[in-house]
């Protein structure tokens, strides 16, 4: 399972919406509410030390969305990174 999904199952406390909703389906779209989605937002930023600004959140839709984000924000924040 993917962390964004375990964050989605920490937030919903449960696996099933986090099993059903696929990669590239829109989060909003598929029933999680707009409390839920900025609550997502501050466990990626504190679980996995990540800045997100409003302009990042408008661009971040999907799990796929999120899985790209963290990744190439820890990329440019590693040592020697971009």
């Amino acid at each position: 399972m993917s962390t964004i999904r375990e964050l989605l199952v920490e937030l919903t406390g449960t696996a099933e919406y986090a099993d059903a909703v696929g990669d590239d389906v829109d989060l909003a779209a598929s029933g999680i509410d707009s409390g839920d989605l900025v609550r997502l937002v501050l466990l990626v930023e504190q679980r996995l030390g990540v800045e997100i600004t409003a302009e990042d959140m408008e661009r971040l839709h999907t799990i796929a969305d999120y899985e790209r984000f963290v990744a190439e924000r820890s990329v440019a924040g590693a040592p020697g990174g971009a």
